[in-house]
């Protein structure tokens, strides 16, 4: 990819884009990246430009320059980078497949979260959280049942209406909440009374699991879900790519689909 002098953005900013995919791409700090003079060489710029764009490397902590050695990657930094491309691209994925599906709002409350939830949250005991309990289905019927916990202090102006047209996850980013990443566990639960009605399965039938927290930028919890999921009508899949060195390489998670 070469810079495109035409452009809007400054070419030092393209260059620094590039790098910076590359650098997350490969974090293997044991080489160091080729010098100023060939990179500009390579991005044809001038070596100006392309020390603009690692400094603006450096200075997001993404590469550290070691005098007489050369410019080496920061895995720790490149990692993070990593796992918050990954989430971003669950959390976009989870808010188009909500866009294809309608929605029931069973319930919309304040309700006190059990123990083990208000800690996920960081809510004190007896703490109050805005509860819904949303059915999410498509053509052929239910897909979801779908029970979320926010904090009071940004749920408290959801209403069922919006809640019935539009993901919440996008509800709460128009409130000013800037969601950063997510973490998630799935497994799975027979079906109880209750649910087994609302997603028309016979009382025990298995079902899909999945517990998320998600979180904003500066880490703070901004909701808690639990997805029970029809498996008949609902299949996860993630793509796995190769990580680790030479010696322990391990299959890790690059990517996740969740579609209805």
């Amino acid at each position: 990819m070469h810079a495109v002098p035409g452009s809007v953005v400054p070419l030092y900013h393209q260059i620094y884009l590039v790098l910076r995919d590359r650098c997350v791409a490969d974090c293997d700090a044991t080489l160091p990246l080729p010098g100023e003079l060939d990179l500009a060489r390579q991005y044809k710029v001038s070596r100006i430009t392309m020390r603009k764009a690692l400094d603006q490397l450096v200075q997001e902590g993404l590469v550290t320059r070691r005098r007489g050695a050369g410019t080496f990657v920061n895995p720790a930094v490149a990692r993070q980078a990593q796992e918050q491309r990954r989430s971003a691209g669950l959390l976009e994925n989870i808010i188009s497949s909500a866009l294809d599906t309608s929605v029931r709002v069973i319930c919309l409350e304040r309700a006190v979260p059990l123990p083990e939830i208000a800690a996920e949250l960081g809510l004190a005991a007896g703490e109050a959280a805005v509860r819904t309990v949303r059915v999410r289905s498509i053509d052929k019927g239910p897909v979801s049942h779908i029970t979320t916990y926010v904090p009071a202090a940004i749920g408290g102006r959801l209403h069922a209406e919006a809640l019935s047209a539009r993901p919440m996850l996008t509800l709460l980013e128009e409130q000013g909440v800037k969601v950063g990443h997510a973490r998630q566990t799935i497994t799975a639960r027979l079906a109880d009374t209750g649910v087994a009605a609302l997603l028309d399965v016979p009382v025990g039938a298995p079902l899909l699991a999945v517990r998320r927290l998600v979180l904003d930028v500066e880490g703070r919890p901004v909701q808690w879900l639990q997805g029970l999921y029809r498996p008949d009508r609902y299949e996860y899949r993630m793509d796995l790519w190769r990580g680790g060195d030479e010696e322990a390489r391990v299959w890790v998670q690059k990517d996740e689909a969740a579609r209805p």
